[in-house]
């Protein structure tokens, strides 16, 4: 019997989560007559705002829900700005006294690279400019010329620090940080992780699109197979590409299905905020994915891939040997055409 299963992100209309290039991940189980030592585990559920799926291969059947779920919950409690308790939130609020666990400060100092890797174009500082622009849980503003310039002010990576006692300081009180861009990656690597603790050597984990895949699907003696949405199909799901992914994490980032519409002008806003603009970022590139050796990583650089133009994105991808990169863009004509790496393509399923 062959099985098919999905998943896809749980589009909830005021998630400031931004809206990764959507993965459907394609586990064919065994089928016919051969016995296989290998049993298929799966958990499922949704966490983060979004969905996920994770895939597991033991030689009997496990349950890590209550693990899976603890995780969820620490990692909401510490980063969640939808959870007006969790300590991101408190210190988001002017909170100087907040000690944050050592999740968060992992998140911090990555942060901080990809900020420098980026040229600046990753910033979790963003936050204040998100709300603003009814991206997230904050208070929409009418946004202008003027009104963008004054929250400039209150972004900048650089204008704020971790200390040994793991306390934040900020420039201004008001800098707001936001950390969606890189929380789910990050999710899925501590997820990663968990399996590993308990032994397992091969798994495919996905949070809300964003994968580590790790071993191979031994039932089908293949490595793990997904397919990437053709983001031009804004209607109907279509796939424009199907790739292997063994011991590898994979993050993308697309604005063809998380925008807002004025009701007044009828002006379409991305969910993409360019931090160096403050406005949002109707770039040529219409979707960016990533593989990348932790999924965190690969989050916040295809997050901050849609902020840039196409000849800055490949500028970066060439630097960064340890990137791989997988490039959707229209040209000046408007044509859908592609962009990826040597190491991206040596991926693709034909």
């Amino acid at each position: 019997m062959k099985l098919i299963y999905w998943s896809m992100m749980d589009l909830l209309k005021y998630s400031g989560i931004r809206l990764g290039l959507i993965f459907l991940i394609l586990f064919l189980a065994g089928c016919g007559t051969n016995e296989s030592k290998w049993v298929k585990n799966v958990s499922s559920g949704s966490a983060l705002g979004t969905s996920y799926n994770i895939t597991y291969l033991a030689t009997m059947e496990l349950n890590f829900e209550s693990e899976i779920d603890s995780l969820f919950q620490v990692l909401n409690q510490s980063m969640s700005t939808y959870i007006p308790t969790s300590d991101i939130s408190k210190i988001n609020a002017g909170d100087s006294t907040i000690v944050v666990d050592g999740m968060f400060r992992e998140v911090f100092e990555l942060s901080g690279k990809i900020f420098e890797a980026t040229d600046g174009y990753f910033d979790p500082t963003v936050g204040v400019l998100v709300n603003a622009w009814g991206f997230g849980p904050g208070t929409e503003l009418k946004m202008d010329s003027i009104k963008v310039d004054s929250l400039l002010d209150y972004v900048g990576f650089n204008k704020v620090a971790i200390n040994s006692d793991n306390k934040i300081k900020k420039a201004d009180p008001a800098i707001y940080f936001d950390f969606n861009a890189i929380a789910k990656g990050y999710a899925v690597d501590r997820l990663a992780v968990l399996l590993r603790d308990k032994g397992i050597t091969d798994f495919l984990i996905e949070v809300g699109g964003e994968l580590v895949a790790q071993g191979e699907n031994r039932i089908k003696e293949k490595r793990w197979v997904v397919a990437i949405d053709d983001p031009m199909m804004e209607e109907s799901r279509t796939y424009k590409r199907t790739l292997y992914m063994k011991d590898i994490a994979m993050a993308s980032s697309g604005n063809y299905r998380k925008y807002k519409i004025d009701a007044e002008t009828g002006a379409k806003y991305v969910h993409t905020i360019d931090p160096k603009t403050g406005y949002t970022r109707n770039s040529n590139i219409l979707a960016a994915s990533v593989m990348a050796n932790d999924c965190a990583t690969a989050d916040a650089f295809a997050t901050s891939f849609m902020a840039m133009d196409l000849a800055k994105t490949k500028t970066i991808l060439a630097e960064h040997k340890e990137l791989e990169g997988y490039i959707i863009y229209l040209d000046p004509e408007g044509n859908v055409l592609e962009y990826m790496t040597d190491g991206f393509k040596e991926n693709i399923l034909e």
